[in-house]
């Protein structure tokens, strides 16, 4: 019912509207006046919903209408509560919103809130005199039966059995004929007491169990498919596994906090653990028993378990921490003195017992639900091992991946696809990711597949190894380049978003793959279910013009274990990516034991905590050509072998930290040569000194979330002669940027510059316009940005440009029409600009606009001239949530 839905999108929003009220200024009056309609209309709307009564067609309509509404207003409350604070244009676009959506309910009150009511009290009057008729009949009926003498012997309890039993239409007609109730309970809905024993009531039905075999859950294989997200992000239930131990846990977390403050869930890795978890915290009873009070954390192999306290802490008391991520509250004595009521913390793919201990705390009232593949019996008391799929539900979901359809094709042998399904045992990540791989496959395919299978010893949950050897058959069927790509994913830290960006980027050095190849490769896995790509990347990378900045992709940890464990069948000096699969504070002993003989490896892949000099010792890689430094720390010592890397074609730099890192011995850069890409993450970047050692090959250049002032300041570099190939440069997110150094326009070979999400950046160099081969250019989501410089005119090879989210930007150059080569322009969220210059028309290769509903109407008019121009409205901005997560 539409009423059912209004009503748990109104509970939402309120909870929403809440975060906006504590942590945004500027919307802070709209969504409290929001919240005031929405608290009048909530009660309403739940009566209605769990009266249990079908609304007429029209009354229906109304409640849609509002559930719409209401859904508007929710998705514009996490947008505000999600927005930057230094956004202020889409504080105030999305506090306005608000504000009219807070008018349109107000009048819908107004308007249809006394209908509803005047129509509820006719019909209560006239299904209680209905009601009352059936039952004097019944009365007359009964003490004219030959069995009335009988029942009157019978002792008769009031009030325990509901009129359920009847259909709305007979209990309207007067006429019709008394029916056995069906649901036996203790109250009427109507409110009127019911004699027990007056009717009869069937003897339940026993229901025969088949033995040795796990029970089918039920659920439609469209159901199962939504639920299994690579990601570990399921919203619907997946085998008898959920269905069940959803309410097995629910009863463990409600039974009171002092009896068992922890209850656990564990099972094999892919078995539905976080979408069991992420069911039960979206049930209405557990939402309800804990106050909306729900707080879910994902820990992985390698958590930061400060920065989770801090987040917990914050969550939990609602108090905002500010200063240092280091600075944090003494943990158990602080959170003893809360007292806001029930609580859930939900702690997801925890590895460790020691980090579990540091996290579990005692707290009144909050109950913590540990998501693990292990189980920790000496914390975790109460525990639910998940169950895997019966052998009815596990054919759906093969079948699903495999055949896109709810069965086994009549063309297709069903005995051998049963037998392959038997194989996987049950495992929903198995039967998904095997099925994928076998699609449109030929029948010797699933032969061989069969057989391989059939070889591997026999699944145990606790050994999971076993089913990584099973599910290696899934990449054997990939052409030997994608396979490759598959294996280099993990590379990456587990739970981590992978910039795409970087991914492709690295295939494109490794694989000597163009762009749109690696593109392809990266659609195929997405496909084959073996990574997901994140905030429909799909469709926002595969535009021609498109920046991959902000997107990126995951993998499931069961996934990246099989990527690692193909990499590591061979010795460590000879694999192909030698890899830190989770973070450690030291080098692996296996690399200490042989960095005498040099490492054959072409990707090399550290995860650390802070490295001091003293933490390096020296290795040989001369066939690398990648180096991924994933790290957390505030000050990090380069390694001493980059010099021994000869090849290195990209280096990579990412600071998982709260804080930029400061990097020393930069001075290992000056060997490298062949280096292609630079990505650099979350570093302040130390000042370049005149006597930079020349990159004649370096290409591409990304700057994210870097401090830049101290490079960029009084800079005298001569960037073109220390950069002569550089092509792409991006600078994103670097929020201490308030201008550009006019070196940068020396750069000739630059064909590409991104500058994204630099609020201070107030100007860019006059010099601009020297930038002859630049072919695309962006400049959004600068706040600060109040024009562009008139030599920009001068660029006579730009094809796209991007000055979306510019809200400060009040006009664009007059001479803008001699930029004859320009084919597409991206110019929403430009609110200050009012005009177009009168040469916009000349704009003869100009094919796309995209930007807002009033400086379309302008565009529009110079359509007359551009006789392929396509205008576009834009619907909604750029999502930063990312930056959020």
């Amino acid at each position: 019912m539409d009423s059912s839905f209004a009503g748990e999108v109104a509970t939402e929003l309120i909870k929403e509207l809440m975060k906006v009220i504590r942590g945004t200024y500027l919307c802070r009056p709209a969504a409290e006046q929001l919240k005031r309609s929405v608290d009048s209309l909530l009660p309403i709307v739940q009566e209605i919903r769990h009266s249990g009564v079908e609304l007429p067609q029209h009354r229906q309509s109304q409640l849609s209408e509002l559930a719409d509404r209401l859904r508007f207003a929710l998705d514009l409350a996490r947008k505000a509560a999600a927005s930057p604070r230094w956004n202020v244009y889409r504080s105030v676009q999305l506090a306005r919103k608000m504000e009219g959506i807070e008018s349109w309910i107000s009048r819908w009150i107004e308007r249809h809130m006394p209908v509803h009511v005047l129509a509820d009290v006719h019909h209560i009057r006239v299904d209680c005199a209905a009601r009352l008729d059936r039952i004097e009949r019944a009365l007359d009926m009964a003490a004219s039966s030959p069995v009335a003498a009988t029942a009157s012997k019978v002792p008769v309890a009031f009030g325990s059995a509901p009129f359920s039993g009847f259909p709305m239409s007979d209990m309207m007609d007067p006429m019709a004929p008394v029916k056995t109730p069906f649901a036996m309970g203790n109250t009427l809905s109507s409110g009127f007491p019911m004699m027990e024993g007056f009717f009869p009531s069937p003897a339940p039905t026993k229901v025969p169990v088949a033995m040795g075999k796990p029970p089918s859950s039920g659920y439609p294989v469209a159901n199962i498919m939504d639920g299994l997200m690579m990601a570990g992000e399921g919203v619907k239930p997946v085998g008898v596994g959920i269905r069940i131990g959803k309410e097995k846990v629910k009863e463990m977390l409600m039974e009171g906090s002092d009896r068992s403050p922890v209850v656990g869930i564990f099972g094999i890795g892919g078995s539905g653990k976080t979408t069991l978890a992420r069911e039960i915290c979206k049930d209405p009873e557990i939402r309800s028993y804990f106050k909306d009070r729900i707080y879910f954390t994902t820990l992985s192999q390698s958590p930061n378990l400060e920065s989770l306290k801090l987040k917990l802490w914050e969550q939990i008391s609602g108090n905002m921490v500010l200063g240092a991520y280091n600075q944090i509250p003494k943990w158990q004595m602080e959170l003893g003195q809360i007292e806001k009521g029930f609580s859930l913390i939900v702690l997801d793919d925890v590895w460790s017992l020691s980090e579990l201990e540091e996290l579990i705390f005692s707290l009144r009232g909050c109950k913590i639900l540990v998501v693990s593949r292990f189980n920790f019996p000496s914390i975790v008391k109460n525990t639910y091992e998940i169950e895997l799929l019966g052998e009815e539900d596990a054919l759906s979901l093969f079948c699903h991946a495999a055949f896109e359809q709810k069965s086994v094709p009549f063309s297709v042998d069903k005995k051998l696809v049963k037998q392959v399904v038997d194989k996987c045992k049950g495992l929903p990540l198995a039967l998904k990711v095997i099925g994928a791989s076998l699609r449109d496959q030929p029948p010797k395919f699933w032969l061989r597949a069969k057989n391989k299978l059939t070889r591997g010893e026999a699944i145990c949950e606790s050994h999971e190894n076993k089913l990584i050897e099973r599910m290696a058959s899934s990449i054997e069927f990939l052409s030997a380049k994608v396979r490759e790509c598959f294996l280099d994913l993990g590379s990456f830290p587990e739970d981590k978003r992978i910039p795409l960006d970087v991914l492709i980027n690295m295939w494109m050095e490794l694989h000597d793959l163009d762009e749109e190849d690696a593109f392809a490769i990266l659609v195929e896995l997405s496909n084959k279910n073996l990574l997901t790509l994140c905030k429909d990347a799909q469709n926002r990378a595969g535009d021609i013009y498109s920046s991959y900045t902000e997107l990126s992709v995951t993998q499931h940890d069961l996934l990246r274990d099989l990527a690692l464990y193909v990499n590591n069948q061979e010795p460590s000096n000879t694999r192909r990516r030698l890899i830190m699969a989770r973070r450690e504070n030291e080098l692996p002993k296996e690399w200490e034991r042989n960095k005498d003989h040099q490492f054959e490896a072409q990707i090399v892949s550290i995860n650390t905590g802070e490295m001091k000099e003293t933490d390096w010792f020296q290795m040989h890689f001369p066939k690398a050509e990648v180096l991924i430094l994933s790290f957390c720390a505030d000050v990090y010592f380069l390694p001493p072998f980059l010099s021994t890397m000869p090849k290195l074609r990209a280096l990579i730099l990412i600071n998982y930290g709260t804080s930029c890192t400061s990097l020393q011995n930069c001075s290992v850069f000056t060997p490298l040569s062949n280096l292609r890409s630079l990505w650099l993450e979350k570093i302040s970047v130390p000042p370049l000194p005149k006597s930079t050692v020349r990159l004649n090959n370096l290409r591409k250049v990304s700057l994210v979330l870097c401090e830049l002032n101290d490079s960029l300041r009084g800079s005298k570099v001569d960037l073109s002669s220390t950069l002569p190939r550089l092509s792409h440069l991006t600078i994103d997110h670097c929020i201490d940027v308030t201008e550009l150094p006019s070196c940068i326009c020396d750069i000739n070979s630059l064909e590409c510059l991104s500058i994204s999400n630099c609020h201070d950046l107030s100007e860019l160099p006059c010099e601009f316009g020297k930038l002859s081969s630049l072919e695309i250019l962006r400049v959004y989501a600068c706040p600060s940005l109040k024009n562009l410089p008139l030599s920009i005119c001068r660029m006579k090879g730009l094809k796209y440009l991007d000055i979306s989210q510019s809200f400060n930007l009040r006009e664009l150059p007059e001479e803008l029409g001699y930029m004859t080569s320009l084919e597409k322009i991206d110019m929403r969220e430009c609110s200050q600009l009012k005009t177009l210059p009168r040469s916009s028309s000349f704009l003869k290769s100009l094919g796309h606009v995209i930007c807002d509903e009033d400086i379309a109407l302008l565009w529009k008019e110079a359509e007359r001239d551009i006789p392929d121009l396509r205008v576009q409205v834009a619907e909604e901005s750029f999502n930063l949530d990312w930056l959020l997560e």
